[in-house]
């Protein structure tokens, strides 16, 4: 259903991280995320609503607090006008917490619009912890977009922060120079400090009152698995009616109304009778965080055992096979990229967005390449690294070889297509899980365009071609520690990963070892029609099991697995005009 003279058109449903949106393309290019909350209000939602400039300037009203949040009421539609709340996301700023908080919550870090309507879907089920315990929170209406991307001194976002970001994740971090505007339904309602206003106690008394209260909300919080890095008072809030109770309390004679105004006031908080506000800094217990992790980790293992079987697909993602791999596509829209996850399960999908993995905590692994290690927000563990495709070595080079002169550099693509057809062959290759593509242009210009010509056919389910000169491609690569089915299995200790280089370094195996091993999978190459010869001990991978033993095989050889494809070519049989046939050449 399309919408006209709302400033609305064109609608989609996605799902992201288990919240389901409605993505409406704004009149100004800009992005409209609608949650099931806001179906009946969506002209009301319409940009020219709430957002218009003149109106939105002589209307909003500034709420207090250290971000941009404001009241904002919107035009009559149908003769009625409501409240929401709207605030600018704050990911990627330094977090401004006092000394006590930072040595508490010293890794906060704001949430994506994403994560925080997740996070608040999921406290608002209230599935965790007493089952007649919940939480009450403002309704998370929508995510706007617009279409302008912020300078970065308007972003008041951290410099040192970005340029972190940028050494650990070339070529993804323009997203943070987006804004992000996050629209609540108002409560109405009085937050603690207000309510103190009616109630006549010295300050000392009254302090005291808002910390054993704000305590009691964040224990109720705790057993709920919830918890907020920058609690207090002002985000706990008593509806009008309840506030206008205790005011009548006040107004009464007797030298005992304060007393009572207080007593009801903590029978509200221990019956549930409240409300919080201000999810940016919300995040999960320890527990309550491990025990999802363990669950999303578990359900991972699962649909990677099963990635080949199809499931039902999503009308926000489509199935596509390219050079031969099927795989689930579909648009990250917290940054504007693309995603392909192989496999036809589409419950993989969510697993790969870039705000589940390119924030944590990463580890560059040994070696000449950049491959970094991470362990999802998901608990499952990767490896990544940014794609050279278009790239050239100059001779002056270390790596520079005539052969990655004659073929070039494979895409993305066709690493995981030669990855799947080597595994086909019982060729043993790192898991290839999923391929990003960056919402934000790559400064650097392709010196090698051969790959983009050969791929400008190969295009994606709403027309776009796979391969762009503009886009950075970010490999995602499972890390190692065993086969899919064995590490399903496991509760303990898994497999550690070393390449050949590092397992000589460590003297588990010597250069006689490490040579023999390089040659036997390059001969398997060979003989499988490929062109391996720079395969290099780095780009191999062996495992140690938990007593520090090489994992062998079943004739008492080291399990060995490839894990860098961009210097693997595949060789057809017909040569013309003495050009070899490779993929995408």
């Amino acid at each position: 259903m399309n919408i006209t003279g709302y400033g609305i058109h064109g609608n989609t449903l996605i799902n992201v991280l288990g919240v389901v949106f409605e993505h409406l393309k704004t009149d100004d290019d800009g992005d409209l995320y609608l949650t099931r909350y806001a179906q009946k209000f969506r002209k009301h939602l319409s940009i020219e609503n709430w957002f218009e400039k003149r109106w939105f300037n002589n209307y909003k009203i500034p709420l207090k607090g250290t971000g941009s949040v404001y009241k904002v009421p919107t035009k009559e539609v149908d003769g009625i006008s409501l409240d929401f709340v709207v605030k600018n996301c704050r990911v990627g700023e330094d977090v401004p917490l006092d000394t006590h908080t930072l040595e508490e919550f010293c890794n906060a870090e704001f949430n994506s619009p994403w994560e925080e309507f997740s996070l608040v879907e999921e406290m608002r089920e209230g599935k965790y912890g007493p089952k007649h315990k919940k939480i009450k929170t403002q309704l998370p209406m929508a995510i706007y977009v617009p279409p302008e991307k912020m300078q970065l001194w308007q972003s008041g976002r951290s410099r040192s922060k970005i340029n972190k970001i940028r050494m650990r994740h070339p070529g993804i971090d323009l997203d943070i120079l987006k804004q992000y505007k996050l629209v609540y339904r108002w409560i109405e309602g009085y937050n603690l400090p207000e309510i103190f206003e009616f109630i006549a106690v010295d300050t000392d008394e009254r302090k005291h009152h808002l910390v054993t209260l704000d305590q009691m909300v964040v224990s109720d919080m705790s057993k709920k698995g919830y918890l907020v890095a920058d609690t207090k008072p002002d985000h706990i809030i008593i509806s009008t009616d309840e506030a206008e109770h205790i005011m009548k309390l006040g107004s009464c004679a007797g030298s005992g109304t304060s007393k009572e105004q207080i007593t009801y006031l903590y029978h509200l908080i221990e019956m549930d009778k409240y409300s919080i506000i201000d999810y940016e800094l919300l995040l999960r217990t320890p527990d309550h965080e491990q025990e999802v992790k363990d669950s999303r980790r578990h359900s991972y293992l699962d649909n990677q055992i099963n990635r080949y079987t199809p499931t039902p697909v999503p009308s926000h993602l489509s199935s596509v096979k390219i050079l031969g791999v099927p795989y689930i596509f579909g648009h990250a829209e917290s940054t504007g990229g693309n995603l392909w996850v192989v496999g036809n399960n589409a419950h993989l999908f969510d697993y790969f967005l870039p705000e589940r993995w390119r924030k944590t905590h990463t580890l560059r692994l040994p070696g000449s390449r950049e491959i970094y290690y991470t362990i999802t927000k998901d608990n499952v563990r990767l490896a990544w690294e940014t794609s050279c495709v278009g790239e050239m070595p100059r001779k002056a080079d270390a790596d520079y070889d005539p052969l990655i002169k004659k073929y070039g550099i494979n895409s993305p693509f066709e690493e995981f297509a030669i990855a799947h057809d080597l595994t086909s062959r019982n060729i043993l290759c790192a898991y290839v899980r999923a391929i990003y593509m960056t919402g934000s242009c790559k400064i650097e210009k392709s010196r090698d365009v051969r790959r983009y010509e050969s791929h400008k056919n190969i295009l994606n389910p709403d027309g776009s071609p796979v391969l762009m000169k503009n886009r950075n491609y970010i490999t995602i690569r499972g890390y190692y520690n065993g086969p899919d089915y064995w590490v399903a299995r496991q509760t303990g200790q898994l497999y550690e990963r070393v390449d050949l280089a590092d397992a000589l370094t460590k003297g588990l195996i010597d250069a006689g070892q490490c040579q023999a091993l390089v040659e036997r999978k390059k001969n398997k190459l060979k003989k499988a029609g490929y062109e391996g010869s720079l395969l290099k001990p780095q780009d191999l991978l062996m495992s140690i099991d938990q007593d520090g033993n090489i994992v062998n095989d079943s004739d008492n050889t080291p399990v060995v697995v490839i894990c860098n494809f961009q210097y693997i070519w595949y060789i057809s049989e017909s040569v013309h005009n003495n050009q070899i046939a490779v993929f995408g050449i």
